[in-house]
């Protein structure tokens, strides 16, 4: 049976009964900013954001998230809380303030100059400050009371997204023992030789076995994380059941690769895509030229630097090339604060300049590097028209990129290049993968995608899309939240015995 929106929520209502609903991330779906003297509200430029945002939809409940927006304070009520979307309102949105320097340290600091690099295996190096684990630490206690007072005294699944919250399971837990925490970690998870670096391992490792369930995207992850723990803290690793048991409360992990929403992707092409082709053709200088489009945060994981070289190869190896396409990156600034990433972007601009210099001809250049964030209503319709599509992550838990071009292919079509080291390579099986280390390899899987015949663009697109279509983002929540169900059944089975045990001790 199909996973859907309306079967998700079926499962949420009949699985988790009365039990409210808690989504904690730090990125929120909806952010109000000021222009002018007008109020905006935009969508950021995240896949986590873009995934769970149609599950809250279904489901209702929760979403606490830290509030970044200008107008933030500004559209919440006296608890801090505005519902959402504006323009249908189906769940909550609940905002939690950060200090510049509580923001300093533990999301540009911790979370993005330690976790983020150790999990990824791009050789940067992960820096450990004390302060900044502070204010980590710091943070999640502040996120830790925020929940604590949309919970009440009632039943609730919190369901915990990704890194920047490895200590808020186990303070949830303390206390409130009774209440059904999920997690789901974005991001790969090293093995025991790079986590073992970490000057405060322990303490993460015994966050994250706070919770009943622990998720990662592929069973590799899954493994690395159980094999850490088995070497690094006084635990039963269970490798038959997949388990964790620490003080006497057992942590199950487990593969659940996140998705998409097909349809909302479609919902964003415009119905004459013809018309819009025209003008965006026009507005990048393409002509009849074949279009090659990315999209990406720029960050020293997803491989951009890489791809530009591997255009470059492109060139040299094939000459006659030259005027026959445009790569077209959109890279949405990200992290600004951290100096790798200010230096990435000026990386960027400099190779992208060389690159036009050295092969462009008359008006043509081969890369259109623009550094700003595109919507889903520019970025989907751009995925609709473009030739290929390259995702050459250096390391990614999953990469929905991949995912939302293939949705977006309604006429079967295009070419998607995709890394091996993508949690999407091992269900887009028929993309073309590619080491994005090895230019050649890179710049040969480019020219396959140029010179695909349109036969096999369509069987290549017809699988991927199936695979899209069966594994959407409803299924990923739904499994997830059902396995949170029967941990809110186990709990109320629980409870009734012993109220019923008590009620005969005192008779």
């Amino acid at each position: 049976m199909a996973w859907t929106k309306q079967r998700l929520e079926e499962v949420v209502r009949d699985r988790l009964g009365e039990a409210k609903l808690v989504v904690v991330a730090n990125r929120e779906p909806y952010i109000h900013t000021y222009e002018e003297d007008d109020i905006r509200c935009i969508r950021p430029a995240s896949g986590l954001t873009t995934a769970l945002d149609p599950v809250m939809r279904a489901c209702g409940g929760v979403w606490v998230a830290h509030g970044g927006g200008s107008a933030d304070r500004a559209t919440v009520d006296p608890f801090d809380r505005v519902a959402v979307p504006p323009e249908d309102p189906s769940y909550t949105l609940r905002r939690v303030w950060l200090s510049k320097a509580e923001e300093k340290g533990y999301y540009y600091g911790f979370s993005n100059e330690a976790l983020w690099p150790l999990c990824h295996v791009a050789y940067t190096r992960p820096r450990f400050d004390s302060g900044q684990w502070r204010q980590y630490r710091r943070v999640n206690r502040k996120f830790a009371d925020a929940v604590l007072e949309e919970v009440g005294d009632g039943p609730a699944v919190v369901f915990i997204q990704d890194y920047h919250f490895a200590l808020l399971p186990r303070m949830l837990k303390n206390a409130r023992d009774d209440l059904v925490v999920v997690q789901f970690w974005h991001i790969p998870w090293p093995n025991r030789e790079v986590f073992r670096v970490c000057p405060w391992r322990e303490e993460i490792l015994d966050g994250l076995l706070g919770n009943d369930l622990l998720s990662f995207h592929v069973q590799y992850h899954c493994n690395n994380f159980l094999d850490t723990v088995d070497r690094a803290i006084e635990s039963i690793v269970d490798m038959d059941r997949f388990s964790v048991t620490r003080g006497g409360r057992t942590t199950f992990v487990r593969p659940q690769p996140i998705s998409i929403d097909p349809a909302a992707v479609r919902a964003w092409l415009p119905p004459a895509i013809e018309g819009m082709e025209f003008s965006m053709r026009k507005q990048f200088g393409l002509r009849d030229r074949k279009l090659i489009v990315a999209a990406d945060r720029v960050d020293y994981t997803k491989g951009i630097p890489e791809r530009f070289a591997a255009i470059d190869r492109l060139l040299e190896r094939h000459p006659e090339m030259k005027g026959q396409f445009v790569f077209l990156q959109i890279g949405a600034p990200s992290r600004v604060h951290i100096p790798a990433y200010r230096r990435l972007n000026d990386k960027l601009d400099t190779m992208a300049d060389e690159i036009n210099w050295r092969h462009g001809q008359d008006s043509w250049k081969p890369i259109v590097f623009i550094n700003q964030h595109y919507g889903p209503n520019r970025i989907f319709p751009l995925f609709r028209i473009a030739d290929a599509c390259v995702v050459s992550s250096l390391h990614d838990g999953m990469n929905l990129v991949a995912k939302e071009f293939v949705a977006a292919r309604d006429d079967e079509r295009g070419a998607l290049v995709l890394s091996r080291f993508t949690g999407a390579a091992r269900e887009l099986t028929d993309a073309i993968l590619v080491n994005p280390y090895s230019a050649d390899e890179f710049a040969d899987a480019l020219y396959a995608a140029l010179t695909m015949s349109p036969e096999e663009q369509q069987q290549r697109m017809r699988r991927m899309r199936e695979q899209v279509e069966e594994n959407n983002v409803y299924r990923w929540a739904g499994e997830l939240l059902s396995e949170a169900g029967r941990l809110v059944e186990a709990r109320r089975t629980v409870a009734e015995i012993q109220e019923r045990q008590t009620a005969e001790a005192l008779a």
